[in-house]
């Protein structure tokens, strides 16, 4: 099995369903890692996961590992509509990061309950058991998945995925010109260990080069700084990920145009992530 990715959800910050957004998509932060059998891996649940979740169920799947980067409600707030949650014949296992001052179960579980939410998280059929963050590499039929802390707000993971001789790298919230790129080694950038050489770089690309100065600080790259950092960690595609939700799909277009035009012509050409699309490596 060859690995493949679909996206379900590439928007940043806050869902934004609208005709301006229709080709590339509003739902926020949800990618599966596309697998074979009863087993699922999905990375972040952002809106885009409550479909994700009925095709999971259309599916069959009984075992759900679902890693999340960090806890923003842009990555966390699909996960109560998750059909398998709601499935006792279900298991699902979340990971995601460390905190030293409050578990990822208690951090998550705030949000299951009133006036936030109508059920409580014991209310939820399925098993659920919750892993933190960053620890060794973990395999899920075949698939490895490894993770580390990357520079945005709070405890933040980006992941790096392999299977079969391809990898992925999934840092979709990151700002790694904050701790410098120009004439920086790969060992000191952040996330290099998960982005280095990698095949396919989903990467934050939040901000035009115009808007980024105004921005500085809130955890998220322009284009031109998510091209810089794709060349830093010699990775192969770049796809340009989190969407901001002001960007209209024309104005997606212009960027994408100015990330390619960054980009040396021998490289890969970078492109929009798309809701609703598979990578196939």
């Amino acid at each position: 099995m060859a690995l493949r990715l679909k996206i379900w959800g590439c928007r940043g910050s806050i869902a934004t369903p609208s005709s301006a957004t229709r080709k590339y998509g509003g739902n926020t932060s949800c990618v599966e890692v596309v697998l074979e059998g009863e087993t699922a891996i999905v990375l972040d649940a952002g809106t885009g996961i409550r479909p994700l979740g009925l095709e999971l169920g259309r599916r069959g799947i009984r075992h759900v590992h679902l890693f999340l980067t960090h806890l923003h409600l842009d990555h966390l707030e699909g996960l109560r509509f998750f059909a398998p949650l709601w499935d006792p014949r279900v298991t699902v296992e979340i990971w995601g990061p460390r905190s030293p001052v409050v578990s990822l179960r208690d951090r998550i579980l705030r949000s299951f309950s009133p006036p936030l939410f109508p059920l409580d998280f014991r209310d939820i059929p399925a098993r659920v058991t919750f892993h933190d963050l960053p620890a060794e590499p973990c395999e899920v039929a075949g698939v490895t998945v490894a993770s580390d802390r990357v520079l945005h707000p709070g405890p933040t993971l980006g992941f790096r995925i392999e299977h079969a001789g391809s990898t992925v790298a999934y840092l979709p919230d990151h700002e790694p010109v904050l701790a410098g790129l120009d004439g920086v080694s790969v060992d000191w950038l952040s996330g290099g260990a998960l982005a280095r050489d990698a095949d396919v770089l989903l990467h934050d690309a939040q901000y035009g080069d115009d808007e980024y100065g105004t921005r500085i600080g809130w955890g998220h790259s322009s284009v031109g700084d998510a091209v810089a950092y794709c060349n830093a960690v010699r990775a192969g595609r770049l796809v340009l990920f989190h969407h901001e939700p002001d960007h209209s799909d024309e104005a997606l277009e212009e960027l994408e145009a100015r990330a390619r035009a960054l980009t040396a012509p021998e490289r890969p050409p970078p492109i929009l992530a798309r809701e609703g699309t598979t990578i196939d490596l």
